[in-house]
């Protein structure tokens, strides 16, 4: 059975039947108590729950509920958009209205009181409504602020184009009362518009907003006033809540207490007689103790009416608490009710009127007191009356909340109960919170199994979301066996209740307490489960590395337990995640590259310096290997586009251009910062050898001025006639070895291998010798090795070239390791060249090669 059924097309639990049924029907047998023990392993064969998946759109996005494996979220197609929301009618709007009210509880109604001594309040905030002007009302709890704002609304209900709105500001943040106005004036069907659109709906609506249990203030007030400038609001506040801003346009009205004679009037309406002089005194005495507040003297005519009651003060009295005195038969108060010569217990002290609350609960019915237990272990959240049998095991339960509203020990907070002001307190003073955590215990195992029931619509889970989420908080923290796990079950089955009912700010907060509670629980597998619901939250309200950072995580834990299928919606959301990332990225006026503020393809001045590379780029290990990325390229005022660069084998990466006209229909691939990095790495490279190449090519036309191309540690022989070049042997220890020359006959002495450092004497010049010569300085040999040659190489080459008049040039800023001094030139004692060695390493250690060195300093 629907334990929250309302009306008789929901009897039985079953939705639009039960209208066609015979009265004579009989009723069914109660639905177990026990949540069902198919989601334990090991527990047996049972019948599977099918799991009620909702899709709805937020934003940009469609979402299907899906309870097994998590939320899937993909971008909604174009024919799944809603169309422009619907205002609602004013008979609509209060039919809202009405449904959004506390049900009304069953039993004996308290006695109506009036609205006393609050004319001059009441007239005042008519009046600013009436303006226009945005109201903040600060009184105590317990001095009547909703009985106030409530007839404030009644005078209100044609000064605004969409009427008065009632909401709540108990536990709820700006972004959810925005929600809350929203719903209240537009019609929704499940589709959540996103901030912005939020924010272009709520700014036409013209309304009075009835703002009760306001919580917020300062600069969040401020953003409520901000976004809503055609609402006039009427903000009822505790003198303890936050403060407004010193810029907020609000008018402020302090509610006091009452006087003494509207104190005892009060208590006359309450009893229903007038007062005696013994009880007109106490209620003197009791004004002074409580400040006039009206909610103390409600409650001290409820003890009056008990005490009459007790006293046999008449058979009507007798009559009405008759159902109440069948069930309090264990209480020693009522020992003398009804006795011949009636019991007359004294008035109540002074300290018991200003704290009633032990008092009147130690008269109530038994479910009343169990009542009041739940409620202090949900720290003040009284369960709906409907969830009174099963969580009391008493069928008749649900009559106890009308014994608590006519004692005045709850009062209305937006669509549900709660204790009033300082009864909780008082409660636990007298013991009803030493069994908290076991009653809240009780409540999660029975909130898990009504929740996940198929026939609760999620609008109804989400009107009980407080007193679920109040049930959970406890568990968490405790450290009893298998109450962790309670809490667990409890987040699971609700928060997709909560999603698909529209209510965020408690799905938000059961992910995180689920989240909690199975990480101390060490239930991996749930874990993963409310991050993935987390990192969906994330990407709908736009917060891409929240969302990046839960969904790796539910994609590391779910991978850790083999769970495929929830791996694989994992992977869907984190790609969307990936996708929204790069659409921001190739946005103009984002940074590319790491250049702040220069998108892809922007146009760079010529003053601009070129980005460098990072040294954790450079190929090879070095950071000396890539020097400096180029400017971007620009192509005719067209963006860019940097494609996927697929390097062949021993090839070279090249960067592809988009003819003109294209570009701007196309964006960057790279989306990340690693793609960026490898961007930039690749133009590295590229840069790096287009300049090798250019270099070669320009110094290659000198190749006839040399004699020949030597390596560090050889020297070149001239022609002995014999038509070959002889190549240098290495010495004794040496580790050249020749390459396809002639070796050294047998019996004849190796020609020594230079050991000295030499310095190139720079661009070779023209003189008036036939031939260039160019010097090289080196160490003195030592003379104890015996592969040191004792004097350099005499022979001359037989057939000299004439070099060219013009040295080629190198460019001015390509980098070079040789000495800044200027080249010099010295005559040789005979005419022959000295061999020339260089200082510079060889490129590969097992295999000399031939090596020239160019005047800019670049190794050819």
């Amino acid at each position: 059975m629907d334990p929250m059924s309302r009306g008789a097309e929901e009897r039985h639990g079953h939705d639009g039947e039960g209208a066609a049924g015979s009265a004579d029907e009989q009723r069914p047998s109660r639905e177990p108590l026990t949540p069902p023990q198919g989601h334990i392993k090991g527990a047996g064969a049972t019948t599977p729950v099918p799991a009620r998946t909702v899709q709805l759109i937020s934003g940009d996005f469609l979402l299907t509920v899906n309870p097994v494996d998590g939320t899937e979220i993909e971008p909604c197609p174009p024919g799944r958009k809603p169309a422009a929301p619907i205002r609602r009618s004013a008979t609509e709007r209060t039919a809202l209205q009405r449904a959004g009210r506390p049900p009304v509880p069953p039993g004996p109604a308290a006695p109506p009181l009036p609205l006393l001594e609050r004319g001059a309040e009441h007239k005042e905030l008519v009046e600013l409504l009436g303006r226009g002007r945005s109201v903040r009302l600060t009184g105590q709890p317990g001095s009547g602020r909703t009985a106030l704002i409530e007839a404030v609304g009644a005078e209100c209900a044609d000064l605004a184009p969409d009427g008065v709105v009632r909401l709540s500001g108990h536990r709820r943040t700006t972004t959810e009362l925005l929600y809350d106005l929203y719903a209240a004036v537009y019609r929704i069907e499940l589709s959540r518009p996103d901030r912005a659109a939020l924010l272009e709906r709520v700014h036409d609506i013209g309304a009075v907003v009835l703002l009760d249990d306001l919580e917020i203030g300062g600069e969040a007030l401020d953003e409520l006033l901000a976004a809503t400038p055609e609402c006039a609001y009427l903000l009822a506040t505790a003198p303890e809540a936050d403060p407004p801003s010193a810029t907020a346009r609000l008018h402020e009205v302090l509610l006091g207490g009452i006087g003494r004679g509207g104190s005892l009037e009060v208590m006359e309406r309450a009893v229903d007689r007038p007062l005696t002089d013994e009880e007109a005194n106490w209620a003197g005495d009791l004004w002074f103790e409580s400040e006039g507040l009206p909610l103390r003297f409600v409650q001290a005519g409820a003890l009056l009416r008990q005490r009459d009651v007790l006293r046999g003060a008449s058979a009507e009295a007798i009559d009405d608490f008759e159902p109440f005195a069948e069930a309090t038969g264990d209480v020693p108060l009522v020992v003398g009710l009804g006795t011949a010569d009636g019991y007359d217990p004294p008035l109540p002290t002074v300290g018991e009127g200003a704290a009633p609350a032990a008092l009147l609960a130690s008269r109530l019915s038994e479910s009343a007191r169990a009542t009041l237990r739940f409620a202090v272990a949900l720290g003040g959240e009284v369960p709906h009356q409907a969830h009174l049998p099963a969580l009391i095991g008493d069928t008749h339960a649900d009559a106890a909340l009308g014994e608590l509203m006519a004692c005045a020990l709850i009062s209305p907070v937006g669509t549900r109960y709660r204790l009033a002001t300082g009864v909780a307190v008082q409660l636990e003073a007298q013991g009803y919170g030493e069994d908290a955590v076991s009653h809240a215990h009780t409540a999660a195992q029975h909130y898990a199994w009504w929740s996940a029931h198929p026939s609760v619509t999620p609008e109804r889970a989400a009107a009980e979301a407080d007193a679920i989420l109040a049930a959970m908080a406890p568990l968490v923290t405790s450290p009893e066996a298998g109450h962790a796990s309670a809490a667990v079950l409890l987040a699971r089955s609700a928060a997709p209740a909560f999603l698909a009912g529209l209510h965020w700010g408690a799905w938000e907060r059961a992910l995180r307490s689920g989240s909690e509670a199975a990480r101390l629980a060490g239930e991996v597998a749930e874990e993963a489960y409310f991050h993935h619901e987390l990192g969906v939250l994330a990407l709908c309200v736009g917060n891409l590395e929240r969302a990046r950072a839960e969904l790796e995580a539910s994609i590391g834990m779910r991978g850790a337990v083999a769970d495929r299928s929830g791996t694989v919606a994992g992977r869907r959301a984190l790609a969307l995640v990936t996708d929204r990332e790069g659409g921001l990225t190739g946005m103009p006026g984002l940074s590319g590259f790491g250049v702040p503020g220069n998108a892809f393809g922007a146009r760079t001045t010529p003053g601009d310096a070129p980005p460098t590379t990072p040294k954790a780029l450079a190929l090879g290990g070095g950071s000396a290997g890539v020097a400096a990325l180029p400017a971007l390229p620009s192509s005719a005022g067209n963006n860019m586009l940097v494609t996927r660069i697929d390097t062949p084998v021993g090839g070279t990466p090249t960067v592809a251009v988009p003819p003109s006209g294209r570009g701007r229909r196309r964006r960057a691939v790279f989306g990340g910062a690693r793609r960026n990095l490898v961007a930039a790495g690749t133009g590295a490279v590229l840069a790096a050898v287009l300049g090798t190449v250019v270099t070669l090519g320009a110094t290659s036309n000198n190749d006839n001025s040399q004699l020949d191309h030597g390596t560090p540690g050889q020297s070149v022989e001239p022609d002995d006639g014999d038509g070959g070049v002889q190549q240098d042997q290495p010495g004794t220890g040496s580790t050249n070895r020749p390459i396809g020359g002639n070796a050294a006959a047998p019996g004849e002495a190796a020609p020594p291998s230079p050991t000295g450092t030499g310095t190139p004497s720079g661009t070779p010049t023209t003189t008036d010798s036939p031939s260039p010569t160019t010097s090289s300085t080196s160490t003195p040999p030592d003379d104890d090795d015996p592969s040191t040659p004792t004097k350099s190489p005499t022979k001359s080459p037989s057939h000299p070239t004439t070099p060219s008049d013009t040295p080629s040039e190198t460019p001015s800023d390509t980098p070079s390791d040789t000495p800044s001094d200027p080249p010099t030139e010295t005559p040789s004692s005979d005419s022959t060249p000295p061999t020339a060695s260089s200082s510079q390493p060889s490129l590969s250690a097992g295999t000399p090669t031939s090596t020239q060195t160019t005047p800019g300093g670049v190794i050819a």
